[in-house]
């Protein structure tokens, strides 16, 4: 359904640092910086990227937003939890666990990035 997901950065090395800490512990390669400063992640399903803002104004999170990233098992997204705290990351809702869905019982856990944008790792157990 989506080609991309871009998220605000304030410094985009601070944010390259953690990204490629939760995305290398989901198995991804580490971003590449573009000519322009922004940085990309890489799949064949899409691409994520973080980028300065263009208006030149600070990066926001938006509230009430969350960007979702699929983990293989449960303990890949400790995995991944573990690796943005150690990068900068904070830790926000429950700790990472089960959780009774709609489509069952899927596998959450959630961080901050340094920008403050909310994003999780999602296992589904189905």
């Amino acid at each position: 359904m989506f080609s991309h997901i871009m998220v605000g950065a304030n410094d985009i090395n601070e944010s390259k640092i953690f990204y490629d800490a939760i995305l290398g512990a989901l198995g991804h390669e580490p971003g590449v910086i573009d000519e322009k400063g922004r940085c990309f992640y890489y799949t064949k399903h899409g691409i994520f990227s973080v980028s300065i803002p263009i208006d030149g104004e600070a990066a926001g999170h938006g509230n009430g937003s969350t960007i979702g990233f699929s983990a293989e098992s449960a303990v890949m997204a400790d995995a991944w939890h573990a690796a943005g705290l150690a990068a900068g990351g904070t830790a926000v809702e429950e700790p990472p666990g089960p959780r009774q869905s709609g489509a069952g019982i899927i596998y959450l856990a959630y961080l901050r990035d340094p920008a403050g944008n909310k994003i999780c790792a999602l296992h589904n157990f189905t």
